[in-house]
């Protein structure tokens, strides 16, 4: 395998049918241990720290500029921190930092694996829409969730949230601009930018959820912080670009 090929050596575009995103409250103790030394938690209050849980259908996915017929169909399931990244600009870059993906196809995992630091695996994913109400679950991956749409404005925070309201909620709704990932060998920060317009969240209500991956993380402390849904969106991610990444002193602090 050539290692450059790994870094998203081109832009990919897709059409997102649906993507739906459950965001988790952690210590901020509890979660600076998964993420690479150049990279800073993205927190809230200087306390909590974000693991979102995005479950999303694409389709037509495809490098950018490719015919309809060349792009596929894939459900995607990936787990990220929230994170931020300051630039050699200067600019401080707020992203995701990917801990595992998943996949229901083995087309997905094979190229996935080899153009991206995404870490795919082939699992099964069922899902089941009733009216309002969406499930999904994996007996290989052991995870279960339950959502309901319904009207915003019956729709509070998951209880013990630690956001005041939805507005605030909204600010940790993924995905976010950019994607890190870290090569400790030669020292260096990928970049990922990704391009959305008219993406507008709306609420949903879970009312089930089990996550086995969560699970074994073992983090003391986890809250479910909100939940959102967004339909019908094209996407694409821009070419990845490399920063080399250079150690200051305490230029990692929490």
């Amino acid at each position: 395998m050539v290692p450059f090929l790994k870094n998203h050596p081109f832009a990919v575009e897709a059409f997102f049918k649906s993507s739906l995103v459950l965001t988790f409250a952690v210590p901020k103790e509890e979660v600076k241990h998964l993420i690479p030394e150049p990279l800073q938690l993205d927190t809230f209050k200087d306390k909590w720290a974000f693991i979102a849980v995005a479950m999303v259908q694409t389709n037509n996915l495809r490098p950018k500029g490719f015919p309809l017929f060349l792009g596929n169909d894939f459900f995607l399931i990936g787990y990220r921190v929230f994170v931020r990244f300051t630039n050699k600009a200067g600019r401080n870059l707020r992203g995701l930092y990917i801990l595992k993906s998943e996949t229901d196809k083995t087309k997905m995992t094979f190229f996935g694996n080899i153009f991206t630091h995404y870490n795919y695996t082939t699992t099964d994913i069922n899902s089941r829409i009733v009216k309002d109400t969406l499930e999904f679950s994996s007996v290989n991956s052991g995870f279960k969730l339950k959502v309901e749409r319904g009207d915003a404005r019956n729709i509070s925070l998951p209880a013990g949230s630690p956001f005041a309201d939805w507005s605030e909620a909204r600010r940790f709704a993924g995905p976010l601009p950019f994607t890190f990932t870290y090569n400790s060998s030669d020292k260096k920060v990928l970049i990922i930018e990704g391009v959305r317009d008219n993406w507008k969240p709306a609420r949903v209500k879970v009312l089930e959820y089990h996550f086995s991956f969560l699970d074994n993380l073992k983090l003391k402390g986890i809250l479910l912080a909100n939940a959102f849904i967004i339909d019908n969106i094209p996407y694409y991610w821009k070419k990845g670009k490399l920063e080399p990444w250079k150690k200051e002193e305490d230029s990692r602090a929490y």
